[in-house]
């Protein structure tokens, strides 16, 4: 049986990128090649980043993709590196838009996959099974493919197929069956969910049993505005063992010798296989000499705790978006509170301490104790930490304005908000906002006011799990030696906005133990009243919560963007319209 090298790149691209994305794809063939790569791939669309969302329309850019892959083809082999076959996402089409008024029929913009050799494009792609679920809008930006390209390397057969087509049974994968093929190189942009590793692996499996082929799988890593893809790339052989598995969240060259089925004489091209694909088939010719000496492995990288997991997640997402987004620091109110706490050990793990603004903004109703984590949480990670009192500039509103209850908790908030806008004008900072998804849900936060901010590392991340994360994270430190950056105090306190005397979260909220269960069951679950009271909730609790959440939404529509870790997240996941009068009767 040959034996192929195979080097999956699990990279970062950059959305827009396509001089700096290319320039990533050279920089990792080479090191591919360093370790005897004959076959390198790398994921969907990583020579435009992905998703490119309503840039597909552009024509500029859908003709600058094009050139920039052909351009790319001549790189690598001026770069010595022609002789390997390298396979790279990127946008294509065949014609105008579909919005265009001059589109065709069957004919616009593809999601595609191209295969690299000697200077030329010699295989293309275009993605069959297309996505239009949770953050997926792909029938709205391109038409699907109908054919599986299926190319000899090295005296393989091997197909091609992007991400969802390994989601869906029939089409590509039952189609490489039917062309004899003895792997599927599958390129992925697929985003991070909770426990979404748990399922890839038996999907995979899955799908190797239904190609009769070993699966090459790579994705990218990276945040992309509230999206967060996490790597994991495998190989997985026809038989359904996992033979290696890249770790999450970080860029990796998975390399693995794979034996496989010599390739049969081709039974021609262009002839029909499952869901009406047609078969196209190529051929690169020589490959870098096969591999010689004991075989490489890429290794089994053990799956981590949910917590460790999330973390990584909104760590790797809020460091795009400061990065990609050119932003030099970040700054935040800091409460002494779970939230704010949790939010600035984020910051300074994506970004370090020294481009973490941390904000104490007291006002007469802020406890001693409060004050005092604030301080403590500034100290034990070494972020910039100030001071700004509200209490002067409050009083000045209410010396010329007659307010009163709710509208002077507002007020305090909304002058924070200024604050931080202020300095984020002054100093060129992001403002990081820190309202987790629980209080999203139900609309408790001041809009205007604690809501203020260019991005929220903790939107999708339920009050419960917060506690969770931090609990994590201190261990996790005191597991490496190093000190805890949350205090426990922060952990272990009731919440509380502290904007009147003695106030509490539970005064107007059930405790987040019995809050959360119903927002999971409401918001990710879709469940309606009657379910969530067979569920178990108590009919008041359920009615009472409902009604917020339904009420909030004019304000989740404002709220800054955020990393994605749920099912379903607020904004990207779960479009609501804000004028609704549908009520879950209660």
């Amino acid at each position: 049986m040959p034996t192929l090298r195979l080097a999956l790149c699990q990279v970062n691209p950059t959305v827009g990128d396509l001089a700096g994305n290319a320039a990533l794809v050279r920089d990792w063939t080479r090191q591919a090649a360093d370790v005897g790569a004959q076959l390198v791939a790398f994921p969907e669309m990583a020579l435009t980043g992905y998703p490119v969302e309503d840039l597909v329309f552009r024509r500029s850019f859908v003709a600058a993709s094009q050139a920039a892959l052909r351009r790319l083809a001549a790189d690598l082999a001026a770069d010595g590196l022609g002789d390997l076959a390298v396979v790279v996402g990127y946008l294509d089409a065949d014609g105008p838009p579909q919005v265009a008024g001059d589109a065709e029929p069957g004919r616009g913009a593809r999601n595609a996959a191209a295969l690299l050799h000697r200077g030329e494009v010699v295989a293309t792609y275009f993605k069959h099974h297309l996505p239009n679920y949770g953050v997926f809008d792909e029938d709205r930006y391109f038409l699907p493919g109908d054919m599986l390209t299926v190319v000899r390397v090295a005296g393989v057969d091997m197909a091609l197929t992007i991400c969802e087509d390994l989601w869906q049974a029939g089409g590509p994968f039952a189609a490489a069956r039917q062309a004899g093929v003895g792997l599927v190189v599958n390129i992925n942009g697929s985003p991070y969910e909770l426990n979404k590793d748990d399922i890839r692996l038996p999907l995979v499996r899955r799908r190797a049993a239904e190609a009769g082929a070993a699966i090459a799988y790579v994705n990218m890593i990276g945040g992309q505005d509230e999206l967060v893809f996490e790597g994991d790339s495998m190989v997985v052989g026809a038989d359904g063992e996992l033979l290696a598995r890249a770790p999450q969240f970080v860029e990796h060259l998975l390399v693995h010798d794979l034996a496989l089925p010599a390739a049969a004489e081709p039974a021609g091209a262009d002839a029909e296989l499952a869901d009406g694909l047609r078969v196209v088939r190529a051929a690169v010719g020589e490959l870098p000499p096969a591999p010689t000496g004991p075989a490489v492995t890429g290794g089994l990288i053990a799956p981590v705790a949910d917590e460790a997991e999330v973390w990584h997640a909104l760590v790797l997402g809020l460091r795009d978006y400061v990065n990609k987004n050119r932003f030099p620091s970040v700054v935040l109110g800091l409460s002494g509170g779970i939230d704010s706490a949790v939010v600035a050990a984020l910051a300074v793990d994506a970004l370090g301490a020294d481009r973490v603004v941390g904000v104490s903004l007291p006002s007469q109703h802020s406890s001693e104790h409060s004050r005092e984590d604030a301080a403590e949480l500034a100290k034990r990670t070494g972020l910039d930490y100030r001071t700004e009192p509200i209490q002067p500039m409050v009083d000045t509103f209410l010396a010329n304005m007659s307010l009163s209850g709710v509208t002077v908790e507002n007020l305090q908030a909304r002058v924070r908000g200024v604050i931080l806008m202020a300095l984020s004008n002054q100093e060129g900072h992001l403002v990081l906002t820190t309202g987790n998804k629980s209080e999203l849900a139900v609309g408790y936060s001041t809009l205007y006011g604690d809501s203020v901010g260019g991005f929220n590392p903790v939107k999708d991340v339920w009050k419960t799990l917060i506690w969770r994360l931090a609990k994590w994270r201190n261990a996790d430190a005191a597991r490496r030696g190093e000190t805890p950056p949350i205090p426990e105090n922060s952990i272990g306190k009731p919440p509380s906005a502290e904007l009147s005397p003695g106030q509490l979260d539970s005064d107007t909220l059930p405790d987040y133990d019995v809050l959360d269960p119903i927002l999971i069951g409401y918001v990710d679950g879709d469940l309606g009243r009657d379910g969530l009271v067979e569920s178990g909730h108590d009919p008041a609790v359920v009615d009472k919560v409902l009604r917020m959440v339904d009420t909030a939404e004019y304000k989740r529509r404002q709220s800054a963007p955020g990393t994605k870790i749920s099912m379903k997240a607020f904004g990207r996941d779960r479009r609501l319209p804000i004028t609704n009068r549908w009520r879950e009767k209660g």
